[in-house]
């Protein structure tokens, strides 16, 4: 058995995990990770950034765009709580993240003594922001509580875990043996029972609807098949775009729902809480409401389903659909009345302009497997109305967290991920300013994303909230700028300034072919239009 230090053990049982890239910022309690980072070179590469809150989205934007778990390090105390917004991110869009935090030495924690980086129970802030988190309490323990970090982020509800690991036990040593890890497969066993009421149901509705979600991310091509044999329209929104590629005509945004909801009397969601529209458009006896829920304790967060399906949603969906086969032939194709849908969706939405424009160009711009990143500016407002995603892990968004600054180091993360693929993200001005030192971190690691920088000087969106619904009430919204074109270009980036919609479309295409970021700066105005007309629609239904 070799004698390794804790640092060392560390980096060896995350190599072990198959880790080959880790996002992180040293500083003293992590000395000793560093330096096992740098005996490991070879095997793992760290990604680091100008501010703790860039490993975590970058973290984040890894798993988005590739479904591989991501690890993130910082120290304790202050750097900890630089990365939470990413942290509680990633809790909310079910991401395989692991935390890996230092901390102060064993004989200081819980003493208040004023400590460098000290924080008053740390572990109990990071069990808040995860599924599981954990302290490392002897140098023995490390191989084991790397894999059940790993462990946790495989089994049920994917989501973020944390592991709290001391100065000192990183630079103490010991001989280390590291017996063969054997991953946990943990299948749940479907009851077939509660598939065929699932398939009774769907065989006997007049208007059933599936709505996905991010917990069906990776059950593409099972929800695709079901659909397609039962002609079911699937409607996604910020966090399920994709999965049902929207070049399909079953496939619509959740907005587009509204004139089909009326009617509707089986409802699935697979992966999903089918939030917006059982809260905000009523539900009655008429009825029928089915979740498919890899986490027993979900689906009835919303509303008390008629039937629940604990199952992953590859799983849960390829057994409805093989009990659906052996009862009935496929459904006739409702292709006509489908591309009506489109087409009255198109209409309703068209004023969104110029959004829908830029938008349109960045898609055409973009290969398929191209990736979008979301971002809380009106361009990317609209995008969740107008985006076309025709692949998974595609299109990139907080969610319902609306992490506001989320955009740009996310996409850094996601280029890491898939670095052969154009990443582009949408960004505001003062969305941008939150992490715009991440350039740095673009430049130096040549992680050619391209952001489409909108620039009105203002929180734009707050600004015409504060005019148009508050009587004129215009309050910290005034944002002062600095050049960005000159700012991008002393970090070493790219640059355009763009006025128009061709040279908005030349300056991407310009960009693809670039190895550093590019920054496409927009000027716009803060009076777009708001695509607040949808979260008003009015209940259809009487609340059950």
């Amino acid at each position: 058995m070799a004698k390794l230090t804790g640092g060392q053990i560390v980096v060896r049982s995350l190599i072990k995990q198959g880790v080959k890239i880790v996002f992180g910022l040293p500083g003293v309690q992590n000395d000793w990770l560093y330096n096992a980072f740098y005996d490991y070179q070879d095997e793992i590469t760290v990604i680091h950034t100008r501010h703790e809150q860039g490993v975590g989205y970058m973290a984040l934007g890894y798993y988005l765009a590739s479904g591989k778990t991501a690890v993130y390090n910082v120290v304790p105390g202050p750097g900890f709580l630089n990365s939470s917004a990413a942290l509680l991110t990633a809790y909310g869009l079910n991401a395989k993240v692991l935390a890996l935090v230092g901390q102060t030495p064993l004989k200081t924690q819980g003493k208040g003594w004023g400590v460098l980086h000290e924080s008053k129970d740390q572990l109990g802030i990071m069990k808040r922001l995860t599924k599981y988190s954990d302290k490392v309490n002897d140098i023995k323990e490390i191989p084991h509580k790397i894999q059940k970090s790993f462990q946790e982020m495989e089994t049920g509800r994917p989501q973020p875990v944390g592991l709290e690991i001391s100065m000192d036990l990183l630079m103490s040593s010991d001989e280390m043996a590291f017996p063969a890890l054997e991953k946990e497969k943990q299948e749940i066993e479907i009851d077939t029972s509660i598939v065929n009421r699932i398939a009774e149901a769907l065989i006997h509705a007049k208007n059933p609807l599936i709505f996905v979600g991010s917990g069906a991310m990776d059950a593409s091509e099972e929800i695709t098949a079901l659909a397609n044999y039962m002609q079911i329209p699937v409607f996604a929104y910020r966090t399920g775009k994709g999965i049902v590629s929207s070049r399909n005509y079953l496939s619509h945004p959740v907005p587009a729902a509204y004139e089909l909801w009326k009617e509707a009397d089986v409802v699935v969601g697979i992966g999903s809480h089918v939030r917006m529209p059982i809260l905000k458009w009523g539900t009655d006896e008429h009825l029928s409401f089915i979740s498919v829920n890899i986490d027993i304790n979900d689906h009835d967060k919303i509303m008390t389903p008629n039937i629940a399906l604990t199952a992953n949603a590859a799983q849960a969906s390829k057994a409805i659909l093989e009990t659906l086969k052996n009862k009935i032939p496929q459904r006739t194709s409702r292709e006509k009345e489908m591309q009506v849908l489109k087409a009255s969706w198109k209409e309703k939405t068209a004023y969104l302009e110029p959004q829908a424009t830029y938008l349109r160009i960045i898609r055409e711009e973009l290969p398929d497997d191209g990736i979008f990143v979301d971002e809380l500016t009106q361009v990317g407002f609209a995008s969740r109305m107008l985006w076309e995603a025709y692949a998974p892990r595609t299109y990139l968004s907080t969610g319902y967290m609306g992490t506001l600054g989320w955009g740009f180091p996310t996409a850094l993360g996601a280029k890491i991920a898939k670095p052969e693929l154009p990443v582009i993200t949408v960004c505001g001005d003062g969305g941008f300013m939150f992490a715009v030192q991440e350039l740095a971190t673009a430049v130096q690691h040549k992680i050619g994303v391209i952001i489409c920088l909108f620039n009105n000087n203002a929180f734009g969106n707050v600004q015409n909230m504060q005019i148009n619904n508050y009587g004129n009430k215009v309050i910290a919204s005034d944002l002062t700028n600095p050049d960005f074109i000159a700012m991008a270009e002393s970090y070493g980036a790219h640059t355009e300034k763009v006025s128009d919609f061709d040279s908005f479309r030349q300056a991407i295409q310009k960009a693809k072919k670039q190895e550093l970021p590019t920054l496409i700066e927009i000027g716009v105005g803060i009076d777009m239009p708001s695509t607040d007309q949808f979260k008003s629609m009015p209940k259809l239904r009487g609340v059950n």
